[in-house]
């Protein structure tokens, strides 16, 4: 794959991380913030992107779809974070794999995608729910962390420091 696909993943993994730390010094009311449905509360946002990075290793033929658990409170997310953390790196190793297509079974359904498809729609997927999260959490007035912090432009500067 691409050095961008890498750094895009890269990213992806340190946005991710950052927003579930961040999120995490809130009060547990902030859970269940939402903008329109309340079934797309911040609680289950949290699960949403855990989830779907589960799918993604499972698509990538890693491992086995995971069960993830909905935070009910803030404490549980730093155990959310560290799961979602080896979910990142699991999909950020298939990155230096060569392109191939990919046979995915979803119960009765059997399909094919690209590695390089999967990769980019894991990150887009994380990127378009952690808008949604913090668009959630600062209509109900808890402004964790800004977009701005996390964006690209951020995780340069955050790569630059560490060399």
């Amino acid at each position: 794959m691409s050095e961008t696909t890498l750094r895009s993943l890269r990213h992806m993994a340190w946005a991710n991380q950052r927003v579930y730390a961040a999120i995490s010094a809130l009060p547990d009311d902030a859970l269940t913030s939402y903008i329109h449905n309340p079934e797309w509360n911040a609680g289950n946002i949290l699960k949403h992107i855990a989830d779907g990075a589960t799918w993604y290793v499972y698509c990538l033929g890693k491992a086995h779809w995971r069960d993830v658990p909905t935070p009910k409170s803030v404490a549980d997310i730093p155990p959310l974070a560290q799961m979602l953390a080896q979910f990142d790196a699991d999909i950020l190793s298939q990155g230096t794999l060569p392109e191939a297509e990919l046979t995915i079974v979803e119960g009765e359904r059997t399909f094919t995608a690209l590695r390089s498809t999967v990769l980019a729609e894991a990150s887009y997927h994380a990127a378009e729910h952690r808008a949604q999260l913090l668009d959630a959490l600062e209509s109900k007035g808890h402004f964790p962390i800004k977009l701005d912090d996390i964006d690209l432009w951020a995780f340069e500067r955050f790569e630059k420091s560490l060399s």
